[in-house]
């Protein structure tokens, strides 16, 4: 029986038509995407087809060239990134973007920057650091001197103390030892548990099929194929082009 459309849950970002070109080149090319709240809905594609053009243009980071952007029902595609951040949406981004002289407490600080009081960023940060407890060990430390993996968990903690409610993931198992990228998806299933929503560009095919209720694929700029992540994890094109089948 197929699931009335009153029983899936709303939209909270409905993207439509969106175009990113870098000069003559044609980044995104008209691209349709939704992610319903409370959902991980994960975009996947080989290097070069547009994923992380498609997450910075989402955040307002690069122009776009036509398309919309609905966020809660409101068109953000015009509005600059720090009024997109204070409205509910950030961007961890690729390869983490830590400044490396700055401690893990002064990032911290850097990310609550959105919020006007300092009760809010001391409470958030709190908050942040009940849910890695490695960064309280290390709040005084250079951000370069972290690990990999701690440095991801810094990145993530610096776009949460935001307080978002769509979170966009930029490939964050990127260089990791295995055994950190498991800790990592763990992390961000528990964060969707704690009501967080996400939209996640991962290399990692498997696993992001694995912890995703929804996905689309993307080659040359365009969505090519979508659906949910069980049928993506059973498609023939899916485990040809990136499951080695």
């Amino acid at each position: 029986m197929m699931l009335s459309l009153n029983h899936l849950p709303e939209a909270m970002l409905d993207v439509r038509s969106l175009k990113v070109a870098y000069g003559p080149v044609e980044a995104l090319r008209g691209i349709d995407l939704r992610v319903r709240k409370g959902q991980i809905v994960t975009l996947l594609g080989a290097n070069g087809a547009g994923k992380s053009s498609a997450l910075n243009a989402l955040v307002g980071l690069v122009r776009k060239k036509a398309g919309s952007v609905l966020f809660k029902g409101q068109d953000v595609a015009s509005l600059p990134p720090e009024r997109i951040v204070r409205m509910g949406m950030t961007l961890v981004p690729e390869g983490r973007r830590i400044f490396p002289s700055l401690s893990v407490d002064e990032h911290l600080l850097l990310g609550g920057a959105a919020h006007l009081s300092r009760g809010s960023i001391r409470g958030i940060r709190e908050e942040m650091l009940e849910l890695f407890p490695i960064l309280r060990e290390r709040l005084h430390q250079r951000a370069g001197s972290l690990s990999g993996g701690e440095q991801q968990m810094l990145a993530i903690a610096r776009s949460m103390m935001s307080s978002p409610e769509l979170l966009l993931m930029d490939e964050p198992s990127l260089g990791l030892a295995p055994q950190v990228v498991d800790m990592i998806f763990d992390l961000i299933v528990g964060l969707r548990d704690r009501g967080l929503t996400i939209l996640l560009v991962e290399q990692n095919v498997s696993l992001s099929l694995e912890v995703a209720d929804y996905g689309y694929v993307m080659a040359n700029g365009s969505i090519v194929l979508s659906g949910t992540a069980d049928k993506l994890r059973h498609s023939t094109e899916i485990q040809g082009a990136y499951l080695g089948a």
